[in-house]
């Protein structure tokens, strides 16, 4: 098992630390979508997505006051609540993490466990990205800018799986990169360029 990590942001004072594959940072809810990862698997790479429900409302949630995002991950999602919700009803689907507009950070899956978040999907060649990757949602779409505390926090988290899992190290991609054709998350309005900055920033503070 990966021993703790921590990291201290050049944006915040917030420490984030790994441990067991656990993130400090973040508030636990379990999701059922998620299975072992097979024997003698790495985990080596990170994936970024963007997700909003309904599509490109943010911060929405369910008569029981739960963001839908949460319910989705956690097959809880009232499929009648929403009309494009009958369109994905059924999905079992989830992420390791998932940020939202103000920076909060909730974790469904152990990063040592696998998480249903790429689908059929293939990185610099090797298929089944599920099996050895991390899987990070931001709450946002392909047509909205995204938030400077997002940036800030994903920065943290990245450099903090950096530490856990050094492996993942220059192995960040985009659920895009990983099934072109089928998905365009994060989308044009990702800032690839800003992260790689902050999380730069931070790892100068090392």
């Amino acid at each position: 098992m990966p021993t703790a990590t921590s990291i201290i942001s050049s944006q915040s004072d917030i420490r984030m630390t790994i441990n067991n594959g656990r993130l400090s940072a973040a508030t636990w809810l379990c999701s059922p979508n998620s299975n072992e990862r097979p024997d003698g698997i790495n985990i080596n790479t990170i994936v970024i997505h963007n997700i909003s429900l309904p599509p490109n409302e943010f911060g929405a949630c369910g008569a029981d006051g739960t963001h839908y995002v949460k319910s989705l991950f956690t097959n809880s999602l009232d499929w009648q609540a929403h009309p494009y919700f009958q369109t994905i009803e059924g999905a079992e689907v989830s992420a390791h993490l998932f940020i939202e507009r103000n920076g909060a950070i909730t974790q469904f899956v152990n990063f040592n466990d696998r998480a249903w978040h790429a689908g059929r999907s293939s990185y610099l060649g090797r298929p089944e990205c599920n099996d050895y990757s991390i899987g990070i949602e931001l709450e946002g779409s392909d047509f909205t800018p995204f938030t400077a505390t997002q940036y800030e926090t994903l920065a943290q988290v990245i450099t903090a799986i950096y530490q856990a899992y050094p492996k993942t190290h220059r192995h960040l991609t985009g659920h895009s990169d990983i099934a072109p054709g089928r998905k365009t998350d994060p989308g044009d309005y990702f800032e690839w360029t800003r992260l790689r900055a902050v999380i730069t920033e931070i790892l100068k503070q090392e």
